[in-house]
């Protein structure tokens, strides 16, 4: 039996695609799915053993080192093993630099969006190691780009993104995958539940969301990825190009960023 292990799995990109492996996987399956909230947990649980997948829920914090680990713990003693960690779980921000007071909550953000993949993904690996496991983590294009107004998000995904890549190179002789996937703007609610520059949930997005991907496809990228054990997921063919661009015209980069930003209503 495969055993996927995903955080951030109440609703979003997690749960569709805790929702697309049981249904492609169905009994052979076993789903670990942790967030805070126990309740939207069950509703996807629900929706998985319907497909004929043994599911877990478990409550977890990711901002939490304790949380990480027991819900490691959690998984090995239900199933025996591990054989995919989805590091999903994350948090928007959207604020200029120079209009945040208290950095307090900047803090608060590295801690969930880099520090709990750090923490589930050490708590893992020796489990991981045993079965020639899949690492997963889910970064951003803000991972790869700076965006004007996501000073604190592009710092959270871009230590993410350093993170899982060297980790890659050290684990290249361990059988163990390092897929990291970089999605742009999906539409799902994380922007509007995202920091403001008073930390508080912002309760809109700042960025411009026409064209934004579905979580369907968003899902479906990261879960066939992660079965072929891709290095790397770019998504969209904006971000695809943009990531040339950057290497011969920086400036052509920061002109893109600019235009992702939320345009104001016409008069």
């Amino acid at each position: 039996m495969k055993v996927i292990v995903i955080t951030g799995a109440s609703d979003g990109i997690g749960a569709e695609m805790a929702r697309q492996w049981a249904s492609r996987d169905r009994a052979k399956l076993a789903l670990v799915l942790a967030a805070r909230s126990v309740d939207k947990l069950e509703a996807v649980a629900q929706s998985c053993r319907a497909h004929g997948a043994h599911v877990l829920v478990q409550r977890c914090d990711v901002g939490v080192q304790a949380d990480c680990g027991a819900l490691i713990d959690a998984a090995l003693k239900a199933f025996g093993h591990i054989d995919t960690l989805v590091n999903n779980a994350g948090m928007s921000a959207h604020a200029n630099f120079e209009d945040v007071n208290d950095l307090g909550w900047y803090e608060t953000l590295m801690r969930i969006n880099h520090w709990g993949s750090v923490w589930c993904t050490h708590a893992a690996l020796p489990h991981l190691k045993a079965s020639h496991g899949r690492i997963v983590a889910v970064s951003s294009l803000a991972g790869l780009f700076g965006v004007p107004g996501r000073t604190a998000y592009c710092g959270t995904k871009f230590a993410m993104t350093g993170f899982f890549e060297a980790l890659r190179v050290e684990l290249a002789a361990s059988g163990i995958s390092v897929t990291v996937a970089f999605p742009g703007v999906v539409a799902t609610d994380i922007r509007n539940r995202g920091f403001n520059a008073a930390g508080q949930p912002a309760g809109r997005s700042g960025l411009d969301e026409r064209g934004a991907m579905s979580v369907e496809t968003c899902a479906r990228l990261i879960v066939d990825g992660t079965e072929a054990r891709r290095r790397e997921i770019v998504m969209g063919a904006k971000g695809k190009l943009a990531r040339w661009i950057k290497l011969i015209a920086p400036r052509a980069i920061d002109r893109m960023a600019l235009k992702a930003l939320k345009r104001p209503p016409s008069p």
